[in-house]
């Protein structure tokens, strides 16, 4: 039985400096996986374990699963810009990533500010005719939100007819699911709510592994 290949740091160039990745690569790379983590003036880092379990879900479903850190976390370079700039260097990842593995089916992973993240990129992407195979969004940063210090976020709709996977906390006092349910019920998109789930998945985190396992088909399918 071929393992996963042990996870592997890189550096990809991005407009502000270098991109800090972990990949977690399986045998056979079939498509390519690139998840955002949280927040970074709150902690927010590849390490994270939200976006480590969604990591771990595709590569075991045969994408290569990169985690970059955005803008000032860790080795990366420069400075936080609200998702603009964060935007752009997902590009340069995915550029970096075809370089080395070849134009492999695209899934788009996100945590919090990173699920707002991949959807500006989402609708980038399918502007320019590379519209991502799926995408999954945990804790979706929209609408008014509490990170110990309020801020509003104009959440895109998502690109149409681009699959998307949407999991939120019943109880997050970080994104109330009302604005999940406000920015979704106009695109009539599905939520998979957790019950008793707050922002952080507490002890939930086999649930996301397992809602994801079931509803994103494997690279190569």
């Amino acid at each position: 039985m071929n393992r996963p290949l042990p996870s592997e740091s890189a550096v990809a160039r991005g407009a502000a400096g270098q991109i800090e990745i972990l990949a977690d690569a399986p045998a056979e790379a079939r498509g390519i996986a690139l998840v955002c983590h949280p927040h970074p003036l709150y902690g927010g880092a590849n390490s994270n374990k939200v976006v480590h379990t969604l990591a771990r879900v595709f590569r075991d479903l045969g994408y290569v699963a990169l985690r970059p850190n955005f803008r000032g976390v860790g080795a990366s370079e420069g400075v936080h810009d609200h998702g603009a700039g964060e935007s752009e260097d997902m590009l340069a990842v995915l550029d970096w990533a075809r370089a080395r593995w070849g134009d492999l089916p695209l899934v788009l992973g996100g945590f919090s500010f990173g699920a707002y993240v991949q959807a500006r990129l989402a609708v980038r992407l399918a502007a320019s005719g590379l519209a991502p195979r799926h995408l999954v969004l945990v804790g979706m940063a929209a609408g008014m939100v509490d990170t110990g210090g309020a801020r509003k976020y104009e959440t895109p709709a998502l690109p149409k007819g681009v699959p998307a996977l949407i999991i939120h906390g019943e109880v997050d006092d970080t994104v109330p699911l009302a604005n999940v349910f406000e920015w979704a019920r106009p695109q009539e998109l599905p939520v998979f709510v957790l019950p008793g789930a707050d922002h952080f998945f507490h002890g939930r985190l086999n649930s996301i592994r397992n809602i994801v396992a079931r509803n994103v088909d494997a690279a190569g399918s």
